[in-house]
This record gives C-alpha cells, structure tokens and sequence, in this order.
C-alpha cells in the first residue's frame, strides 16, 4: 500500500518532483559527495599517493591545531566577531525591513532599496579597495581630510590592530545588511493587512502597529535564521577577514579567524597542511551541528512554536 500510494503520489506531483531534481543533484554533488573526503583530517596526506593511500595519523592533525599558539586567537576571533555580526545583525536587517517598508512613496522605497542592496554585489576584492581608498597612510581619506579637520594625527591603518575590529564589523553590516532585511521584508509582506486596520480602528499610531504587529509577526523568521546563523559561528567570511585587511601580518591579533588560519597555514607549511585544514574544517563542520542541535533544543523549551523543528 506504500508503495502504491508513492508512485500515485509522485504521478500526482510529477512537475514538482521533476523540478526538484536540479537542486537535489546539486546538494548531492557538492555537499554529500564531499563528505566521503573527512577521512584526510585523520590522515597525513600526500598528494602522490591520494587520499586512500596516504597513511593515518589518528588525531594527529587536530592536536597540531589546539596546541598552536594562535589557537586561542583565531577560536576568540571567530566567536566575538559571529556574535557580533548575528546579534547586530538581527536589529539592523529587521530595523532596515520595517523602515523600507514604511516609505510611502514607491519611486523613493525602490531607489532606497537599490543603494541599500547594491554593496551586497560588490566582491570583497572591490571593498577593499574601497577601504584602502579611506584608510591608506599617505593618501586615504582618514589621514587626509576627517583626521587634520578634527585637529588629530594620522594613523598608519595597516600596523595598527585596534581599530580593526570596529572596522571589520562597520564593513560587514555596510555590506550584508541591505540583503539581510530582504528575507524581513518578504515576511512583513506577509502580514495580514486587517490586523493593521483593526489597529488603526483602535487608534493605534504607526510606532504601536510595529511594535504590537509587525515585531511579533517576524518573531518566528528571527528564530529560525538565528537558529541558522548559530550554527555557522565558528566559520567566518573569508573575503571580509582576509581581503579587506590585505592579509596584513601586524594585524593578525585582530583578523585572524580560523578560516584565514587555515588558508595561510595551507600556502606556507606544503602537503601536510592539507590534513590540518581538513581537520580545522572537521572541527567547524562538528561544532555548527552542535550548535544548531543545541539552540534548536532551547528554544522547543521556551517557545516551541518557533523551533524549527
């Protein structure tokens, strides 16, 4: 009988099924396929004798990687940066979402959602010539302009570390929160249009509509992107981290995240780095499950209509 109701199941939605195929080869080709290749992080692979030839080295690589001393570093980098970036993130995208949707007139919503989306186009190799062209010594905008107007000193941008962390998360938002308030846009269109109609019947003001209606109608689409976002936190995005700073040694104290880690380690230390990245990449892979798992778990206790599953 199961078998029978799936093949009248499938002929019933044929299309549907035919049109998931492409995107089911896809995650099979470039996401499980993939997975058969763990095996190198308990390896000491040599690109001669391949994957199945190179010897075991048990947990050889991943105590190579906890016992350097950048570990601490790159592991506090890459978790304060993705706490940052996912709870800023949060008030900024749904902050930008419910402003857009705010603006009456259309000519001006679409032009203010083009400039907000267009820095999400731009590769990190153009934005960082972008903040080169602000931070340079001799010709950047900081040193020639703001800093001598404000009766201050020129900074060297590029030896000095302490700036970047705030610089680093003013790119990041610049760059990802106009795309990020597209998902929150979507969802308050998704609103029913009578509940802020009754709401004006009551004599609420636009501020209460949003804050009585629209914030707790996101509140589900919050979660489950937060519950998303977690579980990539101890992965970064290699362009922001590695581009924009031009990979600069001085400031490695404030740049450096496991991501850049592993690639630095994997140009400078030859073919026994490869079983380090992977085991670096192992590392990430098993942590963001846990995470996912774990936030997932809390919030089925909080608010179990809002896990996500």
């Amino acid at each position: 009988m199961k078998k029978k109701g799936l093949i009248k199941e499938f002929s019933k939605n044929s299309p549907l099924f035919i049109m998931c195929i492409p995107g089911l080869v896809f995650f099979i080709l470039f996401h499980y396929l993939p997975m058969f290749g763990i095996i190198i992080a308990f390896k000491q692979y040599r690109f001669d004798m391949g994957i199945w030839g190179s010897p075991w080295n048990g947990l050889k690589n991943f105590e190579f990687m906890f016992s350097s001393p950048d570990a601490w570093v790159i592991t506090r980098n890459t978790i304060l940066y993705n706490l940052v970036f996912i709870l800023g993130g949060i008030v900024l995208n749904v902050a930008m979402a419910i402003g857009l949707n705010e603006l009456r007139n259309k000519v001006f919503s679409k032009v203010c959602q083009t400039i907000v989306l267009m820095p999400h186009f731009l590769s990190y190799v153009i934005v960082s010539f972008l903040v080169l062209a602000f931070l340079h010594v001799e010709n950047g905008l900081m040193n020639r302009v703001v800093l001598p107007a404000l009766g201050m000193d020129g900074i060297d941008w590029y030896s000095t570390d302490k700036p970047w962390p705030a610089i680093l998360i003013i790119v990041n938002f610049w760059k990802t929160v106009g795309y990020g308030s597209v998902v929150y846009l979507a969802g308050i269109a998704g609103i029913d249009t009578s509940l802020y109609e009754a709401a004006k019947v009551d004599g609420a003001n636009r501020w209460q509509q949003i804050r009585y209606i629209t914030i707790p109608a996101l509140v589900p689409l919050i979660v489950i992107l937060t519950i998303l976002n977690v579980g990539k936190i101890f992965n970064s995005d290699f362009g922001l981290f590695y581009q924009v700073p031009l990979n600069t040694g001085a400031l490695y104290p404030a740049t450096n995240v496991i991501s850049t880690y592993v690639y630095n380690m994997l140009m400078s230390a030859g073919t026994g780095s490869v079983g380090m990245a992977s085991a670096a990449a192992f590392y990430q892979s098993v942590v963001g499950f846990i995470l996912v798992i774990t936030t997932n778990l809390i919030v089925r206790k909080i608010s179990p209509e809002n896990a996500l599953f």
